[in-house]
């Protein structure tokens, strides 16, 4: 992006200009074309973009003192309350422990498996932990393994409540233990000779039989998906009645568990199974031991890169996670405090609680804070305004350590993330490649936030927000938004 790693982060040239005065006078021709064709009215829409200069007002700003759903855009003001506060090499502790007795490579007495919230507890890093358990001596439990998911306390869910997409894996619920975000990954790889295209999966799961070849057919391949017949409505089978287009070659398909308070029990004990543990009792969930002493402790990735795959991939699992991490700080925590803090019982009430208390001190009363649910915009009901976005990226762009992470977290406009396919449209020309974008989408929402570097090398914040029954529609107009801060002069 031509310099911008160089310019944004340099000085406070960021800091929040005063907010001109509201008018429909400075949306771009551009812009007002395409949401004309696309049937949206002005006041469907939030806009605000201004360059990163000192004391510079908006030069775009349409309805942006309204509050206005704004999907994943959401995960700025997540993201950004973690860096600030936790700083980018903030880590999680997933801890195995035991109250028993070790010896000769049996344990005597129970594994406690403690989550510590960890966002990103996927099957290398968990295989990774259970190999280093049985380092330390442990491969057989003659006793019970115990998952602790103590630290979050949170409601039951019905994965299928929010859009009825049971299987989809963005709706999966966050969890002190989170393992493999509560999925199965079925890969389909087509064996010519055999007639058969082999199925097998990932992780393996206790209890759960999944069906292993279906024929081959030939044709186009189309949608594969569909012609498999999948049936993921028994816990203890995954069935594949179909067929599979010989023609699509291998494929992958991740889908949501169908029992997913089961899951994390399935797959370590799966897991634990499959690498060589034996295992005499089960997994359960329950507290560990107050007698268990520590045998292993798993740590996370780094803050950093969990803040890129939430941005750049719109992870909402893993911003909840995030978001629930917050909960669990002291109320008087301030940035460069917080490493070792995490104590409390973590619920979305304290953590809505605790990024109010936050943004109040980061941004004053005069900035009005997001109203939240869950922190990762997969909401109906989380509302701010794009006056408050562009105040949240200005004042990133001039902080020296959580800035410069935030932006790179961004996705690059036609080249990675969620959007790649920017420049499909033929709208994007100057903009590709010279935009981190944030982008947010539901039923009735599109949204995008980050920053843009016009011709003449100034970076500019931008946010442009629409809700509207026919938001789908309104792509073109955003693109024709970054289009033309990209092209400014200056």
């Amino acid at each position: 992006m031509r310099g911008v790693a160089t310019v944004w982060w340099m000085c406070a040239l960021c800091a929040a200009a005063p907010v001109a005065a509201q008018t429909m006078s400075n949306m771009p021709e551009p812009v007002r074309l395409a949401l004309k064709k696309a049937g949206i009215p002005p006041d469907a829409v939030a806009l605000a973009a201004a360059p990163l200069l000192r004391d510079a007002a908006p030069r775009v700003r349409v309805g942006a003192d309204k509050p206005v759903n704004p999907a994943s855009v959401m995960k700025l003001v997540t993201t950004y309350a973690a860096l600030d506060v936790l700083g980018p090499a903030f880590t999680w502790h997933t801890q195995f422990l035991t109250d028993g007795v070790v010896s000769d490579g049996l344990l005597r007495g129970n594994l406690y498996v403690r989550g510590g919230g960890d966002p990103k507890f996927v099957m290398e890093r968990i295989a990774a932990a259970l190999q280093a358990v049985h380092d330390v001596g442990i491969s057989v439990v003659h006793g019970d393994m115990v998952l602790d998911q103590s630290a979050f306390q949170l409601p039951r869910t019905d994965p299928a409540a929010f859009d009825g997409e049971r299987l989809r894996p963005y709706n999966a619920s966050p969890e002190a233990l989170l393992v493999n975000f509560k999925s199965v990954i079925l890969k389909v790889v087509p064996d010519a000779a055999a007639g058969l295209a082999r199925i097998t999966h990932e992780p393996p799961l206790a209890g759960v039989a999944v069906d292993a070849a279906v024929p081959l057919t030939p044709g186009p391949c189309g949608d594969w998906r569909t012609g498999l017949q999948a049936r993921f409505d028994q816990p203890g089978a995954i069935r594949l009645t179909g067929k599979y287009p010989a023609a699509c070659g291998a494929r992958e398909w991740p889908v949501a568990y169908v029992d997913p308070d089961s899951y994390a029990e399935r797959a370590l004990e799966g897991m634990w199974r499959t690498g060589g543990g034996l295992l005499t009792g089960r997994v359960r969930t329950g507290a560990a031991s107050v007698a268990a002493r520590l045998v292993h402790d798993a740590p996370s990735l780094p803050l950093a890169d969990i803040v890129a795959d939430i941005n750049k991939f719109s992870n909402n699992v893993m911003a909840q996670q995030l978001f629930l991490t917050l909960g669990r700080l002291p109320a008087e925590t301030t940035a460069g405090t917080a490493a070792n803090t995490l104590a409390g019982v973590a619920t979305f009430e304290r953590s809505r609680a605790w990024v109010g208390r936050w943004w109040q001190a980061r941004f004053g009363a005069a900035v009005p804070g997001p109203s939240l649910e869950n922190g990762s915009g997969l909401s109906r009901e989380e509302r701010i305004t794009a006056d408050a976005l562009l105040v949240l990226l200005r004042d990133a762009a001039a902080h020296p350590v959580a800035g410069p992470v935030l932006m790179q977290s961004l996705p690059v406009a036609g080249v990675d993330g969620t959007a790649t396919r920017m420049g499909e449209r033929g709208i994007m020309k100057t903009a590709l490649g010279n935009a981190r974008i944030k982008t947010g989408s539901l039923r009735d929402v599109v949204a995008v936030a980050g920053y843009v570097q016009t011709l003449g090398g100034t970076p500019w914040a931008v946010v442009g927000i629409v809700n509207h029954a026919n938001a789908s529609q309104a792509r073109p107009a955003l693109d024709a938004l970054l289009e033309w801060v990209a092209s400014q002069p200056r």
